[in-house]
């Protein structure tokens, strides 16, 4: 499908927005004043942006605990004649539906909470969700997800359920189709963060055998691993240990193949050095090496720190 062609399926969700937010103004408050159709976007129809920027890595919101916003919350408002409902909750909500997104048109203009809508962000737009919330958006066609955080109103068309953002659709790859059947699932903030904070207090334990946590979720590849004092690995490198045997700074023990082999990628375009993959039981262990000597050991465990992966842990090649 052609970039026309996939904005001219876009266009019906979004092709009254001026109309809507002009009308939006008085009762949900969130949005800009403008004049009219012409007035208000200095683009007729959405496009894609001008220029490439690559989202593959833009982060997935954080879910937090957020007041509702000023505006764009009130109980019911109308678009085109159409009377919307807003939720008093997101508790529970889990929808499916179609999800189209919008992107250059609407860069930098007022969303109905009152912010700028930003393309390159991880949000979206719901008819009836309070805004913010906070929601998982997995495509169904390709189990892809991403958390969006929710502060706009629309898609004001009845196929549609959610719009997302350039960034979002582009994670979630939708955008050769335009929009795509997906699953809306509402986090409860509190929730998340408690689980996060149980996995982030897991993946500090010491990893002992093969009893080890089959699974530690990802926290944008964070350090795993046993920690090891500095000052006695130092003595264990300097002393000769492990003659013959070569020498690796073990960075994280991960419970995904996947997340371990994108951190290997990730140090060894930021350190120049190789880094393995091993598998020990259900833990993928990420080690920086071989390591031929201990002023290279100690060279690379100072670059490892400045990284930000202080959590270090000497092995050898048998190990």
């Amino acid at each position: 499908m052609s970039s026309v062609s996939v904005f001219n399926a876009l266009l019906p969700a979004r092709i009254s927005r001026p109309a809507a937010l002009l009308i939006m103004v008085a009762l949900v408050g969130g949005c800009a004043s403008g004049g009219g159709s012409d007035g208000r976007y200095a683009m007729s129809r959405d496009a894609y942006p001008d220029r490439q920027t690559d989202v593959s890595r833009v982060p997935d919101a954080v879910p937090r605990v957020e007041p509702l916003s000023r505006s764009g919350n009130q109980s019911s408002y109308q678009v085109l004649g159409k009377r919307y409902h807003v939720l008093s909750s997101s508790e529970g909500y889990s929808q499916t539906g179609r999800a189209s997104f919008y992107g250059q048109k609407f860069q930098g203009y007022d969303t109905a909470n009152g912010e700028q809508y930003d393309m390159y962000a991880m949000s979206a737009a719901h008819r009836s969700l309070p805004l913010p919330t906070f929601a998982r958006v997995t495509n169904l066609n390709n189990d892809r997800s991403v958390i969006v955080r929710v502060n706009d109103r629309g898609p004001f068309h009845d196929d549609r359920l959610i719009d997302l953002s350039y960034a979002a659709a582009s994670r979630l790859d939708m955008l050769g189709d335009g929009t795509a059947r997906v699953r809306v699932t509402a986090i409860d903030p509190r929730q998340w963060q408690a689980q996060h904070n149980n996995d982030q207090q897991v993946a500090a334990r010491p990893e002992h055998h093969e009893d080890a946590p089959g699974a530690l979720k990802d926290r944008g590849l964070v350090e795993q691993g046993r920690r090891v004092s500095a000052s006695q690995e130092s003595a264990s490198v300097a002393s000769g240990h492990d003659p013959g045997s070569a020498v690796y700074l073990q960075v994280a023990a991960l419970g995904s193949d996947e997340h371990a082999r994108a951190l290997r990628d990730k140090l060894e375009a930021r350190l120049s050095r190789p880094v393995r993959v091993t598998r020990h039981a259900a833990m993928h262990r990420v080690q920086v090496g071989p390591l031929d000597d201990p002023i290279m050991v100690e060279s690379v465990r100072s670059e490892l720190h400045e990284a930000g992966y202080d959590q270090l842990h000497r092995v050898t090649g048998t190990d």
